[in-house]
């Protein structure tokens, strides 16, 4: 029972999980476990302390709010850095200034060269079959 340990000291109280103390009154009692905060007519949020002593809720909360502010900044700036980057790319990969060429253009100009290369092997041996038979038919 959290109340045996009214007008100790706070290190006593929070020994047990469960136990809230109250530095304004010196109190120690149960954790409204139904709420997330003690209400105010129990305890100021400025006089609350749970699992340690040396930190209220009210700097608690505001800690947190800090915290997970500056982590949803982080990332709205993360993304927007990131879409930008994507962006300046994608409209730089059409301008002729755009010097890096991407993999997929690397590849279709080598199939291309390839397509290429195996074309003009195929002119050069239908004509010299064309030739072939004009020779022997004595055409030429």
């Amino acid at each position: 029972d959290c109340q045996q340990y009214t007008n100790r000291s706070c290190e006593e109280c929070l020994k047990n999980v469960t136990c809230l103390w109250c530095a304004s009154s010196g109190k120690c009692m149960e954790y409204p476990v139904r709420r997330i905060l003690p209400p105010a007519d129990l305890c100021e949020l400025r006089s609350a302390r749970w699992g340690v002593c040396w930190v209220n809720f009210e700097a608690l909360i505001i800690a947190m709010s800090v915290v997970g502010g500056t982590i949803l900044i982080l990332l709205g700036v993360c993304c927007c850095c990131c879409c930008k980057k994507k962006s300046k790319k994608q409209v730089l990969k059409g301008s002729p200034l755009f010097s890096e060429p991407d993999k997929d253009d690397e590849r279709a100009a080598r199939e291309r060269e390839k397509r290429r290369v195996r074309q003009e092997e195929r002119r050069a041996e239908m004509k010299s079959r064309h030739d072939e038979i004009r020779r022997k038919y004595g055409t030429v």
